[in-house]
């Protein structure tokens, strides 16, 4: 320790003596300096020298051995493309149609959901997405809330390749996917509730999932066309699989928006396909915001035809209006009335009305209460009235 610290000193002590030596050998002649010189022998500064550069290769040695675990750390990360996005949610209902002498459904149950999304680009101009989830939130009494309700292990819930080609059309690739991947649904409701989400056109939006492949094309002036396929990975485009395809062209303004989608469906059921029947539909949307504080209003329409295994088609309606307020205190509220399934032709309408609110207790964390009853047309059977709250986090 002693003679570290006495090299330390002539390090200090020479730069400085070095310093004064310029100056002073202009005086030379009446200043001896044999002795100052003496003080740092050649022998000295050759071992400082050595010593400097000891220490510097084993600094430079540090520093690139650092230098190499980051670049390994920096490989093996995310790319500066990818992104992740995080919910989970934790819900608490119940549901109760008011049958005397039966509380079977009167319980209250809770359950969660948890997802994730991740995006990345390759090129700038295009997006592999994935979406992996869980959840068990199927269970009576707050199953009306769209959440995930595969179990308790995380499992792919889609996986998607989209990209452009030119400035104006957008291609898709994906599986476990909706042939109307691409579609434009004009509706700007956003209640919570499963049963009306889908604004009136439960079928003609083809939601079977599967392999799927979609294009669309954006004309510039508001208008898109829109074009999908999905059908069973095992069976894609035979007589035995359950394909699907769809037509959706859409019109968007400033504060108002139309859509009509067509719909196909094949039923993999063996007595259909062999005597042609098939499921078709045709949906109509629309929606208009208004100036001000006024609620948005949306609706919807889908008549369809539903293939028989007797080889009757049987006629299909559905219908739906929403209104959204996107200000009301805090938070953002709406309220909707549809019908609960569609309505077979020649039987009574089936409604559903839904009223909710949903409150942001801060930028990560969503309360939304939700209240719904759904008619039932059976004869000596109750209405079926719903009270649930779903906490959202957003991460």
């Amino acid at each position: 320790m002693r003679k570290f610290m006495k090299l330390f000193k002539s390090l200090l002590v020479a730069p400085a003596t070095l310093g004064l030596l310029a100056p002073m050998s202009a005086t030379a002649n009446e200043l001896n300096i044999t002795e100052v010189s003496a003080y740092s022998s050649s022998e000295e500064i050759q071992n400082i020298s050595e010593f400097n550069s000891k220490e510097l290769a084993v600094t430079n040695s540090r520093v690139d051995g650092l230098e190499a675990r980051f670049n390994n750390f920096e490989a093996g990360s995310f790319s500066e493309t990818t992104s992740a996005a995080f919910t989970a949610t934790m819900a608490i209902g119940a549901e109760t149609d008011d049958d005397a002498g039966d509380d079977t459904d009167d319980v209250v149950t809770a359950g969660y959901s948890f997802q994730i999304d991740l995006e990345t680009s390759f090129t700038g101009e295009d997006l592999l997405a994935v979406s992996i989830d869980a959840g068990n939130a199927n269970t009576t009494g707050i199953a009306q809330f769209d959440a995930n309700s595969n179990g308790d292990g995380l499992d792919v819930d889609g996986l998607s390749y989209t990209f452009g080609l030119g400035n104006s059309t957008t291609v898709m690739f994906g599986d476990n996917m909706d042939a109307s991947s691409l579609f434009t649904s004009a509706c700007v409701y956003g209640g919570p509730g499963m049963t009306l989400s889908d604004c009136g056109v439960p079928n003609a939006g083809v939601g079977n999932g599967g392999a799927m492949a979609g294009i669309e094309y954006d004309f510039g002036t508001g208008f898109t066309a829109a074009f999908g396929y999905a059908g069973n990975e095992a069976t894609l485009m035979t007589e035995e699989g359950d394909d699907a395809w769809g037509l959706n062209v859409a019109y968007t303004g400033d504060n108002y928006g139309l859509s009509a989608t067509y719909g196909l469906n094949e039923s993999d059921n063996a007595a259909r396909v062999i005597d042609g029947y098939e499921d078709t539909y045709i949906g109509l949307q629309a929606y208009y915001t208004p100036e001000g504080n006024l609620p948005s209003v949306s609706v919807g329409y889908e008549t369809g035809e539903d293939g028989s295994l007797l080889g009757v088609n049987d006629s299909l309606t559905s219908y739906f209006i929403g209104l959204t307020w996107d200000e009301v205190a805090p938070g953002s509220a709406g309220i909707a009335f549809g019908t609960k399934t569609p309505t077979v032709e020649d039987t009574d309408d089936q409604h559903m009305y839904e009223a909710y609110y949903s409150y942001p207790i801060n930028d990560g964390m969503t309360i939304t209460p939700l209240v719904y009853v759904q008619e039932v047309s059976a004869d000596g059977v109750d209405d079926t009235t719903g009270i649930m709250v779903q906490t959202t986090f957003a991460f």
